[in-house]
């Protein structure tokens, strides 16, 4: 669990803010899609809505996570 920690803080190091910006609207189309009480015939256009916008986000997201995670550790780490 501390090197997952190590990584997130080594990942927000070379992030800006339009990163972070990215990173709540993941979460906040993933809570949309975990059930949010929306009126029965909203909930196709919501849940359309939060999956193209949590697409959208993570992907890029998760992409530079990898590449942190994959980095090689600099000497003496």
């Amino acid at each position: 669990m501390k090197k997952l920690f190590d990584y997130a803080a080594k990942y927000l190091e070379k992030r800006d803010w339009k990163d972070l910006a990215m990173i709540k609207f993941c979460l906040f189309s993933t809570g949309i899609l975990a059930g949010i009480r929306i009126p029965e015939k909203y909930k196709k256009q919501a849940g359309c809505a939060a999956a193209v916008v949590f697409a959208v986000t993570y992907i890029p997201l998760m992409a530079k996570f990898i590449s942190v995670v994959m980095e090689k550790p600099a000497d003496g780490q």
